[in-house]
């Protein structure tokens, strides 16, 4: 059952982060078309492609992308064994847990002050705009707590002594 509403989930967030991308490549051909076929030059395109784009990258990167698609440096993790990559792993997991969280609230302030602000030709609040990077962040913490549940979980079961299964006599 949780898997099925996972999949979906995931599936929904796949949903939105095609509808953004058609909604960039649409703005697109539609300032080329205004522009070279009608010579009507307009910024609004522009603004929502550019919206668009960071909502994207910043969406696709929080709940489309897997943790085994991202792009890691394990130059010290790939030279070690099995216990020294997770070692790394969990380095590195409590290092985005505590950098990303200690910029939480600093980020939030800057969002929510970011509400006197608007764009300039459609008038979207700028903390509207930028909401979304507080989104990605607290996923990013979630997504690293969890990667050190994982870990802790396989280490746990790594030390624990597998005893065969009695034969019966």
């Amino acid at each position: 059952m949780l898997r099925r509403v996972a999949a979906a989930l995931r599936h929904a967030a796949e949903g939105v982060a095609a509808a953004l991308l058609a909604t960039v490549f649409v703005a697109f051909v539609v300032q080329i078309a205004l522009r070279y076929l009608f010579n009507w030059p307009v910024g609004w395109t522009t603004e929502v492609s550019l919206a668009a784009w960071l909502w994207l990258v910043l969406w696709g990167a929080a709940f489309v992308l897997r943790d085994e698609e991202e792009i890691r440096i394990e130059v010290l993790a790939n030279r070690g064994g099995r216990r020294t990559r997770a070692i790394v792993a969990a380095v590195g997991a409590v290092g985005v847990v505590v950098l990303f969280g200690m910029a939480l609230p600093a980020t939030f302030d800057y969002v929510r002050f970011m509400r006197v602000e608007k764009s300039a030709y459609l008038g979207i609040r700028m903390d509207v705009m930028y909401s979304i990077y507080l989104v990605f962040a607290a996923t990013v913490v979630v997504r690293a707590l969890a990667r050190l549940v994982r870990l802790w979980r396989d280490a746990s079961r790594a030390m624990t002594p597998r005893v065969p299964p009695e034969t019966p006599t």
